[in-house]
């Protein structure tokens, strides 16, 4: 059995929690274990930048092909 490197397991979790929870709840998820990370709505306003829906799901998609 070969061992997986840390950035596979990290990146087949992270594919984990979003199919599990979905996107904004996996990051919320990320966010309780971050202790400087006090503001959910700042911080997803920051990440997401006014992006709309179709906008994320075309980058999510376009990061699944680079994978």
């Amino acid at each position: 059995m070969v061992s997986k490197t840390i950035a596979q397991i990290k990146r087949e979790g992270y594919d984990a929690l979003t199919n599990a929870l979905g996107p904004e709840d996996a990051i919320r998820f990320n966010r309780s274990f971050d202790p400087d990370s006090d503001d959910y709505t700042n911080e997803r306003k920051r990440y997401l930048k006014n992006k709309t829906v179709k906008q994320i799901g075309d980058e999510i998609l376009e990061l699944q092909r680079s994978l």
